[in-house]
């Protein structure tokens, strides 16, 4: 459903700037790709049928959001990663030194999300 002309740009400003954080997300072990991805589908699907055909067929990307749509799945390689990113990260807070309490609530909202995660279905 394509959103009238006065809010479609601001659809398509958040499907960009979701677009921009999922890719930026790629290296950062802190900042998730999927979920921004799936984010710009959902903006772009209501603000231009030329990029949310873009994304969905793109080779790296396309995947993903067929994947989530089709069947709420995550691949079994995504998970892996997201996973061994999410045991590493409270490593590396713990090295550097990270305060106690930080390190606490980092521990709690990832295996809120390592749950989340693992209790998807694989694709």
């Amino acid at each position: 459903m394509i959103a009238p002309p006065r809010t479609r740009f601001l659809w398509q400003a958040g499907g960009f700037i979701s677009l921009g954080l999922g890719i930026i997300g790629i290296p950062l072990p802190l900042l998730p790709t999927t979920p921004f991805i799936l984010l710009a589908a959902f903006c772009f699907a209501r603000s231009s049928p030329q990029l949310q055909l873009w994304l969905e067929t793109h080779p790296r990307f396309g995947p993903m959001i067929v994947n989530w749509r089709e069947k709420g799945a995550i691949s079994k390689r995504a998970k892996s990663y997201s996973v061994a990113v999410m045991i590493a990260t409270p490593l590396l807070s713990l090295a550097i030194g990270v305060p106690a309490w930080a390190l606490a609530a980092q521990v709690l909202c990832l295996l809120g999300a390592a749950t989340f995660v693992l209790t998807r279905p694989s694709a």
